[in-house]
């Protein structure tokens, strides 16, 4: 057993032995085909470095050769380009030499002039001083012959210099007056003739931009039954219906003999209006009891109100003002129910305020502030029923109210010239009331005013010295007064007409303009015999 495995073991030993040497010579052998394969993709690489660094070098050398060419154009282009421009300089600087020569020749030649024109107004100088003294003589001489003349004058005529000084005066005056008085008239004339053109001109355009719808309305209104009967019914039984609207709507009603009619009257418009619209509403439900009426008339109010407001804001947005306080709307929208001599207010008060921007426009004035004075300016009528004062005072007050600007308040203070006029848009404004007022139509004037009117302005014109006569002609627009000859002369005539006209100014109220015409004539008759 033992020797066996002394075998075995001798037989294991010598295959480790085996493998061991298959194993190096194996790695020898591996080795070696390594270093031949490395050996040969050496010599490859090598001669590919070679082979790159030969066409690198061609390339470059083909790249410097470029290089230099293309250097030696540019070169060659920018001497070329700094020869052309060294000679369009000396070009140009041969040109300035030429005009410094010419300059220097035309000055050498002014200097020339200039001394020889020192040397002539010296010399005519020498001879002014000389012509001074030789006329500075004259005249003592002629100082001297003139006081030897008045001398002889005085002891001539036998007055004395301060006597006859006077006479001259008293005839210069009357001379420079007559002329003045011609001056006067002829600068006038034209004045007049110019400013009335520009002011027609100015004023008809305005007109013409301003359409707007005549409107009249009565102090009372009318409200139409469908039959007698129902006058019965409206008064009532114990005329408990009647006294029920009157108590209610602050109005009297007028039950007469008028068929199918019956009468409302109050100096409240806007109450007016209310009980026009309850009457019509009672009249058409048929139910006319006092709580029915009570009723009836809160709805009208409300009715009434809402025609107000929508009045207001309808107004300002005709003439495009958007900033307005809305109690001031309100107020503004009342004057749809008040008139003024049969002219409805409120689309008086449009008009104006159109015609008044429409002239500040061609004047250059504010036109918003012209525009929302004209809206505003009658706005006290709206009230002048319920409060004290006059319609512009009251206006005024509410303006301030309702935080309206200065200018605004100014130009409705002034409208009526109640206060100096301190602003254009105010005499705006004024001239836009006065073309509304009396435009033909607008408004109407009771018979005995405008007698009134015609009588008062003739008794003005009377009462100058020196009127013969006077007569009113075109509806009070025009004036003209005969004059007493041999009192009155074409001077006087002149200065009677213009105070005339200032006195008419300040004592009469009058729509529009008044033509003052003064005639002074000289009648001389002969009977043949």
């Amino acid at each position: 057993m033992s020797s066996f495995s002394m075998i075995c073991n001798a037989a294991v030993t010598a295959g480790v032995v085996s493998g061991v040497i298959a194993i190096i010579v194996g790695a020898i052998l591996g080795a070696i085909i390594f270093k031949i394969v490395a050996n040969k993709k050496l010599d490859n690489s090598k001669s590919n470095a070679v082979k790159i660094i030969e066409e690198a070098y061609a390339e470059a050398k083909s790249i410097k050769k470029e290089s230099v060419l293309e250097a030696r154009e540019e070169a060659q282009k920018i001497k070329d380009e700094a020869n052309a421009e060294v000679k369009e300089r000396r070009s140009e600087l041969q040109k300035q030499e030429e005009r410094l020569d010419q300059r220097e020749e035309y000055l050498t030649k002014k200097e020339t002039s200039l001394d020889n024109k020192t040397e002539q107004l010296e010399n005519e100088k020498a001879q002014l001083d000389e012509n001074r003294q030789v006329l500075t003589n004259k005249i003592k001489e002629q100082e001297e012959i003139k006081e030897q003349m008045l001398a002889r004058l005085e002891t001539i005529s036998g007055l004395s210099k301060k006597e006859a000084k006077d006479i001259i005066i008293e005839t210069v005056t009357e001379e420079a007056k007559k002329d003045a008085g011609i001056m006067v008239k002829q600068i006038e004339d034209e004045a007049k003739e110019n400013a009335d053109k520009l002011a027609r001109d100015i004023v008809v355009t305005a007109i013409q931009r301003c359409a707007t719808d005549l409107s009249s309305e009565t102090t009372v209104t009318s409200v139409p039954l469908p039959n007698d009967e129902m006058k019965g019914r409206i008064i009532g039984r114990e005329g408990r219906n009647i006294r029920s609207i009157e108590s209610v709507t602050g109005v009297e009603l007028i039950v007469d003999d008028t068929p199918e009619s019956i009468t409302i009257s109050s100096f409240d418009p806007v109450r007016r209006e209310i009980a026009r619209i309850s009457l019509e509403k009672l009249i058409v439900d048929g139910r006319i009891h006092p709580a029915r009426i009570e009723e009836i008339v809160e709805k009208a109010t409300k009715e009434v109100d809402k025609i107000i407001k929508e009045a207001g804001e309808s107004a300002c947005n005709d003439v495009g003002i958007y900033n307005m306080n809305p109690e001031l709307i309100k107020i503004l929208g009342r004057l749809k129910y008040r008139t003024s001599y049969g002219q409805n207010c409120l689309k008086h008060s449009i008009e104006t305020s159109i015609i008044a921007g429409l002239l500040a426009t061609e004047l250059g004035a504010n036109v918003a502030v012209a525009k929302r004075g004209g809206l505003l300016h009658d706005i006290g009528k709206a009230l002048d029923h319920e409060m004290e004062g006059t319609h512009v005072s009251i206006g005024v007050e509410q303006a301030k109210k309702y935080k309206e600007s200065e200018a605004v308040i100014h130009c409705i203070q002034a409208h009526h010239g109640d206060v100096p006029f301190h602003s254009v848009e105010a005499v705006i404004v004024q001239v836009a009331d006065a073309i509304s007022s009396s435009r033909p139509g607008a408004r109407r004037e009771s018979f005995e005013n405008y007698i009134k009117r015609l009588q008062q302005l003739e008794s003005i014109c009377n009462e100058f010295k020196g009127v013969e006569k006077s007569y009113a002609l075109q509806a009070g627009r025009e004036v003209r007064i005969i004059v007493k000859p041999d009192q009155i002369n074409d001077n006087d005539a002149i200065f009677l007409a213009k105070d005339i006209a200032k006195r008419i100014e300040n004592e009469m109220q009058y729509p529009g303009q008044i033509k003052v015409v003064v005639i002074r004539e000289n009648r001389i008759t002969e009977t043949a015999k």
